[in-house]
């Protein structure tokens, strides 16, 4: 298996940017993707009509992805890749005529408009927006909320006093509040500014309030008209998305960096920031070789990054704090866009991290086990690692035809030749504790007396109960606390440990709660169909076969003439005798007197 068809088979089921490289490692196409997986993979799966698309994916060498978390996201992704690189492949985009912005302009009784171009003059600018429809209905509600100036006059107090302006059609009709003539203090129209900032950046809530007073207004006065379109204006504030963090007007010329680690590797993920957009995100694997602090390692692999991409950046975010030279400022954001960014960051080299489990476990199984291995000795709080497990589950129906089945996973794997079944022999009725109890026994008197070998870890599906039941099983043979045993509880997969009253909650994504899920499943499955088959021949076993004299044919007889077990029942002996013949007949008849209810369950 080539190294592009390892990359292929890793990749994410999420939403995001790909990138291709051709041998010299040079970027000759940027996609986007709500699927990156299923994306990517139809280039190599699909018949294409299109020359360049065939010679473009016999170009490919490697892929490289960015996971994002929007749609919007991946398409402001794409667009400043495709700015930065200008692959072969891709339509070359200039960096005038994009995607559109709403600014605040900076000046007295500032204005509020949308422009394609950013100007570096202290101006407010909210985007960018992957549509004009997005930016026309964000428009249209300030302006219906907040009817501010559209004019370019230069609003000075000086000229202002000396009244050189006078108000337009735009203030007769209510467009304007007027300013131009003092007929709105500023502090108001500030406020209102306040609002719309608000408003731009995704906080609606003070807008919508508003909002459903003036509807609430409008009802009351029978205007139904108007109270409809501000119910859509409304909808159209709830139904908008935030800002995207892929392209942010207030963050310049930043490094972000962050730190996912293993017992055996750490994944540093790199995003640079230009003139407030990503323009590269790149992942690297280190192997670790001593119990390095993850702090240490990111800040090591910082100077490298910074070298290889030729950073100069004096601004640095980063996941864990560090010192470095004295002209670079390094922070760790709780909150805010910044935070945000880190999130990303992270997810990336989460992402990054998965692809290469994927891979490992393709082209390097041992490792993969290895690892897997010593996760779960370290999520469990495990001595050893746990390399052979077996997990116990009983199954019945009502107390009856008790059964209980046993699997085996070795290195994380089903071992399905060593699976044992249990019947259960000294409980009656439906008693899940007891049976746990007699199943643990049995199982380990017998593994004992063999000299077989012990299991690393016990996993019983159930509470507190069952993992009592198997703790005194495992007592009275002298194995308690030489062999560790957990419960597992389906409803909140909650982990009981002995002697722990709290329950361990594992992430639900993590790999040893997935192992102990499917040893658990495993069980449930292996020992359902063998109650299932017990119980199937039982329940086609009939009193009638107990009744001596009866055979299948006999028995065929019967039901045939009398339909049910009831009629038979009720019927005389010189029906029986009509039927079988006079000596047979009050035979059976004796017999089944003998039996009693034919018909109870």
């Amino acid at each position: 298996m080539t190294d592009l068809q390892l990359q292929i088979i890793s990749l994410p089921h999420q939403c995001g940017v790909y990138q291709f490289y051709d041998k010299l490692d040079k970027v000759i196409y940027v996609g986007k993707a709500i699927n990156l997986k299923k994306r990517v993979n139809s280039y190599f799966t699909k018949t294409h009509d299109n020359n360049k698309t065939r010679m473009m994916v016999s170009r490919i060498r490697r892929i490289s992805t960015i996971v994002v978390e929007t749609e919007l996201d991946a398409l402001l992704l794409e667009n400043n890749l495709i700015k930065k690189y200008q692959p072969r492949y891709n339509v070359m985009l200039k960096d005038d005529k994009t995607y559109p912005w709403l600014c605040i302009k900076k000046e007295r009784f500032p204005r509020v408009f949308y422009t394609r171009k950013k100007i570096n003059d202290g101006s407010e600018y909210y985007g960018p927006y992957p549509s004009f429809k997005t930016v026309r209905t964000l428009m249209d509600l300030i302006n219906e909320l907040y009817p501010l100036r559209n004019c370019n006059y230069n609003l000075s107090a000086e000229k202002i006093e000396q009244k050189n302006y006078k108000v337009c059609l735009e203030y007769h009709i209510g467009n304007c509040y007027g300013p131009c003539e003092s007929k709105i203090d500023e502090q108001i129209y500030n406020d209102n500014i306040k609002a719309i900032r608000q408003i731009m950046k995704g906080n609606f809530r003070d807008s919508i309030e508003k909002f459903k007073a003036q509807m609430s207004q409008y009802a009351d006065s029978l205007d139904f008209e108007k109270a409809q379109l501000i119910k859509e204006k409304i909808e159209s504030l709830e139904n908008y998305q935030e800002r995207s963090m892929i392209v942010h007007p207030t963050i310049h010329n930043l490094d972000v960096y962050s730190i996912l680690s293993d017992p055996e590797f750490a994944y540093v993920n790199y995003l640079q920031v230009n003139h407030g957009a990503i323009v590269r995100s790149h992942t690297i694997e280190i192997k670790k070789k001593l119990d390095e602090d993850d702090a240490k390692l990111l800040a090591m692999m910082v100077i490298e990054l910074r070298q290889r991409f030729d950073s100069d950046s004096t601004n640095i975010i980063a996941s864990h704090a560090f010192k470095f030279d004295e002209e670079t400022r390094v922070k760790v954001p709780i909150k805010g866009d910044k935070k945000k960014l880190i999130d990303l960051s992270l997810r990336n080299a989460k992402y990054f991290r998965i692809e290469r489990f994927k891979q490992i476990k393709i082209v390097n199984p041992e490792r993969h086990t290895n690892r897997i291995m010593q996760q779960m000795k370290k999520d469990l709080r495990l001595e050893i690692e746990p390399r052979h497990i077996e997990c116990f589950d009983n199954s019945n129906t009502q107390g009856t035809n008790p059964v209980s089945a046993c699997v085996v996973f070795r290195d994380g794997k089903p071992s399905k030749n060593e699976y044992r079944l249990f019947n259960i022999k000294t409980v009656s009725g439906p008693d899940d504790f007891a049976s746990m109890e007699e199943v643990i026994f049995r199982r380990y008197k017998r593994l004992l007396s063999e000299n077989s070998s012990l299991p690393d870890l016990i996993i019983v599906d159930g509470g507190k109960g069952q993992l009592s039941a198997c703790l005194k099983s495992l007592e009275s043979l002298n194995l308690r606390r030489k062999i560790t045993a957990i419960g597992i509880a389906k409803r909140l997969e909650e982990i009981f440990f002995e002697e722990d009253p709290l329950p361990l909650y594992l992430d639900k994504k993590s790999e040893t709660l997935k192992i102990i899920q499917q040893a658990r499943d495993e069980a449930h499955r292996f020992g359902l169909n063998h109650h299932r088959s017990k119980r199937s021949k039982t329940s086609w076993t009939s009193k009638l076969d107990l009744v001596p004299g009866i055979g299948i044919k006999t028995k065929t007889l019967l039901l045939r003439e009398f339909k049910s077990l009831k009629r038979l029942e009720q019927a005389t002996e010189s029906e029986l005798q009509n039927l079988l013949g006079k000596q047979r007949g009050a035979k059976i008849f004796i017999e089944l007197g003998k039996i009693g209810s034919l018909s109870e369950p």
